[in-house]
């Protein structure tokens, strides 16, 4: 099993939601964070904003499935054909074990 933890701009979030959940992929926790990434910002005239909205969303899926899910949200997530600088990033982390709260059930 994987993690895959994705900030993105809030604007494509129902969009990647969309295709995750028609690709067969539903379960997704949604986060509103803020941050920056390595263009630390955006500077107007004398301000700088280091702490620019962003969602992450959190889903676990089976190690055979990473490519489809990354393939979704690198694709949804991109701003026009080559992409922009602030459309995100995408961590992909092992997960040892799942358990249901409700059940006790291990696995997804």
């Amino acid at each position: 099993m994987l993690m895959i933890k994705a900030v993105i701009r809030p604007e494509k979030s129902g969009e990647i939601l969309a295709e995750l959940s028609e690709a067969g992929f539903p379960a997704v926790t949604k986060i509103d964070v803020v941050g920056r990434g390595k263009q630390r910002g955006v500077k107007v005239g004398n301000v700088v904003y280091d702490e620019i909205p962003k969602e992450m969303l959190i889903m676990v899926v089976d190690d055979e499935h990473k490519d489809d899910v990354i393939s979704i949200i690198s694709r949804k997530g991109k701003t026009g054909q080559a992409g922009a600088f602030g459309d995100g990033k995408i961590f992909v982390s092992p997960v040892l074990e799942a358990y249901t709260i409700s059940s006790g059930t291990k696995g997804l």
